[in-house]
């Protein structure tokens, strides 16, 4: 099999860096560069990391209120608050200093990265190349269904295959959506069914395959152990169309519209003078700016 396609999911470590550092820098305009300091030099060091012959695409989410999914259900992260200003601008600015770098960015107001992600890692296994999403976000799990593929929390240093998913959740990632269509997912604002958490989730997927199955052998619930599993049948009764809603707002979208797989990524001097000077139009200084000097020697 070929080099690997790394598809990073920026915002991740873009928050990472906002609520981590604090704001030594900031720009000719006043506002903080702590996120935008923390994401460059996590991008530096992915790149000092990087396979050669990999290809290399970074997603965003720019989609909060606009998604397709909150067309399905306006709730849909509806307790997540837009950014403000200074924050807005960080954002922005991270997205420049990727794309200075030559990164392929990926972003939109219809999907939101995770779908941007997903299409890519369709079109990477079509390719015949390993998917490996550089993350900390369980809901991506979805997308291990090849052998080498990975998940890689790259500050933590850990990467997370189909079988140690499956260990960690209960369930295979091809049944992530169904287990999250009855548990939920109070971060994303994903109702699930009450009464049915993590641990009797996975069992119940675990036993039934999928929502379908599940739904046609409620009678067959007593037979698994499971502690209130007469109310866990009500539950299951009463919000049954929640339930199948919960999964198609779990679900991840891999057929994003004019989405094509970029070719392998190098990182060439001019893209780092580009981000150099780019830095310095914003005021950003430290450490971060040598390693890019030392990555555009190599």
């Amino acid at each position: 099999m070929s080099a690997p396609a790394l598809l990073v999911d920026a915002s991740i470590y873009i928050f990472r860096a906002y609520f981590s550092l604090p704001e030594r820098w900031h720009s000719p305009e006043g506002y903080p560069l702590n996120a935008v300091y923390g994401y460059t030099s996590f991008l530096v060091e992915l790149l000092e990391q990087l396979p050669e012959g990999a290809v290399l695409a970074a997603a965003f989410d720019e989609s909060l209120g606009t998604c397709f999914r909150n067309d399905l259900y306006p709730g849909y992260k509806a307790s997540r608050e837009l950014p403000d200003e200074a924050l807005a601008f960080q954002l922005n600015a991270c997205r420049a200093v990727t794309e200075a770098l030559g990164i392929p960015c990926l972003g939109g107001e219809r999907y939101e990265a995770d779908d941007y992600i997903a299409t890519l890692a369709a079109q990477s296994r079509d390719a015949g190349q390993s998917v490996t999403v550089v993350t900390r976000d369980k809901d991506l799990g979805q997308l291990l269904l090849g052998a080498s593929d990975r998940l890689w929390d790259f500050a933590a240093g850990s990467h997370l295959d189909a079988a140690g998913f499956t260990e960690r959740f209960g369930v295979t990632p091809a049944q992530f959506p169904d287990y999250q269509g009855l548990v939920g997912d109070a971060i994303d604002d994903i109702p699930g069914v009450p009464s049915i958490g993590a641990k009797s989730g996975a069992r119940l997927i675990g036993a039934f395959g999928d929502l379908e199955t599940l739904g046609a052998n409620r009678q067959a619930l007593d037979g698994l152990g499971l502690r209130g599993a007469a109310r866990i049948s009500r539950a299951l009764e009463d919000h049954w169309d929640q339930a199948l809603l919960s999964r198609e707002l779990a679900r991840l979208e891999a057929a994003v519209p004019e989405v094509e797989l970029p070719a392998a990524f190098t990182a060439s001097a001019e893209a780092i003078d580009a981000t150099l000077d780019y830095l310095g139009e914003i005021s950003l200084g430290g450490a971060v700016l040598g390693r890019l000097r030392r990555l555009q020697a190599q």
